[in-house]
């Protein structure tokens, strides 16, 4: 059984505050963040720094302090105007202060150091925050950031946009994100996890049953969609997986492709290389059978075509791409291949006419040249975009980058959430084009491939990565190597 953890949008948390009220909510919420400290932070003993700002958000920040100053000396710094709080935050600053709190509207000059602080609690905004911070407010962010104290942000981060992970002028910097009723998409994506930190969910005592698109990607949703092998196998039961890229110069991003394809198990690679210099061989991986571009594109079985690594965008690209186009057989969309999709309307229109699955994994400059528009603007809106090349292209997309989406046509869609900065470097997205072709051709629904492969992929990295073997220097042949050990980890174990 697949398991996802929901995501929910802005929009869709105010409909389920609005149904139960803020101020109960708000007082759950305090009572939360006063726990949460108390089992994280049992032993702290320099006071605690509260900024609470000029929202519910806020509001929950006073309620936080009220509770925690029965146990830990604890300062309010209120960037607002109390004549201007909403009424559930109202009630809550007036609680704070008839409980004997003081309000301060900056942190003491002489409490700008490290060791003056035990934990600062970020309360200054929350999912309501539309614009870019400046003035004070930005003026107290950046002296928290600069402290080095943990930080436990109220929801989300002040700055960051909840549906989109965009820092809206300056965010904090948090060890640790206390997020209410759901998962918000921008604490997963974009700059979210350089702000969040770690992730705690309190629904509040309410369970959010609302249907939503949007859903997690974790390891229990993804480690059991290949079942274990049958004993009486054979390589015909595994897929016959073709890569076609390389054009001079490039080979290297499609042979890398090939051999993520035999190791996640297809039982033919098939592999054809645009460069007429290429050799006929791979020394280091000789099983890949190497094909003229041609030839491959003729097999009388192809379970999944990958096509686009290194191939570089001449009328010899572009005319294999017109032919795999209408091939029966999944097609997996990369690299050149987009770009020149993007760039020929005639390419699109038998693209959307396909009646086999079609893959498409722009990274995001890719993305801009297939919606017409700026890298600015895919990332301003990771989520959008996607979902915007999956109904123009009528294809299962996967965004790359950080907090990588995929959408699907029909309006669903996926954050992951595995994966480091080493995956940052040359050959990755060809080994995940050729790990994500492999289990097509293997049979597993392209949707859940596409799942599987991106969760795994990112998940190989994080394995290294606890190793030692990375961030830094972490190259795409080890990813693939280790993504094949913890493939069979999740299968047989």
């Amino acid at each position: 059984m697949k398991l996802y953890r929901p995501l929910f949008t802005t929009a869709e948390i105010r409909a389920i505050e609005q149904q139960h009220g803020a101020q109960p909510l708000m007082h759950r919420a305090g009572i939360a963040i006063s726990r949460f400290v108390q089992d994280t932070l049992p032993d702290v003993q320099a006071p605690i720094l509260v900024l609470a700002g000029p929202g519910n958000n806020g509001g929950d920040a006073f309620v936080a302090a009220r509770l925690l100053q029965e146990i830990y000396p604890v300062t309010v710094v209120f960037c607002g105007d109390a004549e201007k709080l909403p009424a559930d935050a109202a009630a809550a600053y007036r609680n704070w202060l008839d409980a004997g709190g003081k309000v301060l509207d900056h942190i003491p000059l002489n409490h700008l150091q490290k060791e003056e602080w035990g934990l600062v609690i970020d309360g200054l905004f929350g999912i309501g925050l539309q614009r870019p911070i400046t003035g004070r407010p930005a003026e107290l962010i950046a002296t928290v950031n600069r402290l080095g104290v943990p930080v436990l942000a109220i929801d989300v981060p002040s700055g960051l946009c909840a549906d989109t992970g965009r820092v809206l002028g300056c965010a904090v910097k948090a060890q640790w994100t206390m997020t209410f009723l759901g998962l918000k998409p921008g604490l997963f994506t974009l700059n979210g996890p350089d702000h969040a930190g770690e992730v705690v969910l309190d629904r509040l005592e309410l369970e959010a049953d609302a249907e939503v698109a949007g859903r997690l990607l974790e390891q229990e949703s993804v480690s059991k969609m290949l079942a274990p092998r049958l004993k009486n196998s054979n390589k015909g039961n595994f897929g016959n997986l073709g890569v076609i890229g390389g054009a001079a110069r490039m080979t290297g991003a499609a042979v890398l492709a090939a051999r993520a394809g035999l190791l996640m198990g297809a039982g033919r690679v098939y592999l054809g290389l645009l460069d007429d210099a290429a050799p006929t061989y791979d020394s280091m991986m000789p099983e890949l059978m190497l094909r003229p571009a041609d030839e491959v594109l003729k097999l009388e079985k192809l379970d999944c075509l990958v096509l686009g690594p290194g191939m570089g965008t001449d009328e010899t690209a572009r005319s294999m791409l017109a032919r795999a186009l209408v091939l029966s057989a999944p097609l997996l969309l990369d690299a050149d291949a987009l770009n020149l999709l993007a760039g020929d309307q005639s390419l699109r229109k038998i693209l959307i006419q396909r009646t086999a699955a079609t893959v498409v994994t722009p990274h995001p400059g890719e993305a801009a040249r297939m919606l017409a528009c700026t890298v600015q603007d895919i990332q301003n809106d990771r989520i959008r975009s996607a979902l915007d090349i999956a109904r123009q292209y009528q294809a299962i997309t996967l965004l790359k980058g950080c907090g990588s989406v995929i959408a699907l046509p029909d309006g669903r869609w996926f954050i992951n959430h595995s994966g480091n900065p080493g995956l940052a470097s040359a050959g990755m997205g060809d080994t995940l084009a050729g790990i994500m072709g492999a289990l097509i051709a293997q049979d597993l629904p392209a949707e859940e491939a596409v799942q599987l492969a991106t969760y795994l992929h990112g998940a190989a990295a994080d394995g290294l990565m606890e190793r030692g073997s990375g961030p830094v220097g972490l190259s795409a042949s080890e990813v693939m190597t280790e993504a094949r050990w913890l493939l069979n980890q999740w299968i047989y174990l």
